[in-house]
């Protein structure tokens, strides 16, 4: 898995897109959290469930289901920022992107993005990105450092072009002119 720091600035990055009115702490930390809520299957661990079961790591709260699911209730849940639609948009980009990310590192058994139609597992076939530790004593290693510089490199330089890409659409779609 990419670390959690990978998955908030890519996500982060997304509120570029957002309009004014919906560009808010609640909202853009809401994506933020929605970003890292996939790794909460870590815990399945701790209760003897396999890798490669839907519930294991990297499955079913990888899938895209799982993105789609999650963006409507957060979406339902800020009803009071702007349009649902918007909204929607933005959970789940930032919720998807962490199956993304993960299917882009260079460990572990692969992203589950069809579960509950297809328990198979994927990697892309480009994956510079270094497998994240589990558990904060093995972040806080060599490992960890290692990690953080290819994130620096393949997540977080792209990430900001994704901003700026962002706010040059905002800028465009507020104007009306290129």
């Amino acid at each position: 898995m990419a670390s959690i720091f990978g998955h908030g600035i890519l996500a982060s990055s997304f509120s570029a897109f957002l309009p004014k009115e919906e560009k808010n702490r609640t909202i853009i930390g809401a994506g933020v959290l929605a970003s890292m809520m996939p790794d909460l299957d870590v815990i399945s661990f701790g209760f003897g469930i396999p890798y490669e079961s839907w519930l294991g790591h990297r499955g079913l709260t990888h899938s895209i289901i799982f993105a789609l699911i999650f963006a409507w209730i957060l979406s339902s849940a800020t009803r009071k920022h702007g349009k649902f639609k918007t909204r929607f948009i933005f959970f789940f980009m930032c919720t998807v992107s962490h199956g993304i990310l993960d299917a882009m590192t260079s460990g572990g058994r692969g992203v589950g993005f069809f579960i509950p139609v297809e328990n198979a597992r994927f990697f892309f076939p480009w994956r510079p990105i270094k497998v994240s530790p589990i558990g904060i004593e093995r972040f806080f290693s060599k490992w960890g450092l290692e990690v953080l510089l290819s994130e620096l490199f393949y997540i977080a330089i792209p990430s900001l072009l994704i901003y700026l890409l962002g706010l040059q659409y905002s800028k465009w779609k507020t104007t009306g002119s290129n």
